[in-house]
């Protein structure tokens, strides 16, 4: 799992049957290195996620046939600051 934030929403017209009708959002690294990954729980721009990759990842969309390999599995609320 990664700690990544909400860049904003991806939109996409045409998309192949296997992505059904995912939510997609765009999500960065500290490094600003940018993703997309699929959202099943409503993650909103500027949010705190983290997210699961590989197969797990199909598991945490909510259904195995959804072709993915990044899900956002929960928005941040808080943690503790570490340093």
């Amino acid at each position: 799992m990664q700690i990544l934030q909400v860049e904003g929403s991806l939109t996409c017209t045409y998309r192949i049957e296997g992505l059904k009708y995912s939510t997609f959002r765009v999500v960065r690294d500290e490094l600003g290195k940018r993703m997309v990954a699929t959202d099943p729980v409503g993650a909103r721009e500027g949010n705190w996620v983290f997210v699961v990759s590989g197969s797990a990842a199909r598991y945490a969309a909510g259904d195995f046939e959804i072709l993915t390999d990044l899900t956002i599995g929960g928005i941040i609320d808080y943690w503790p600051d570490t340093e």
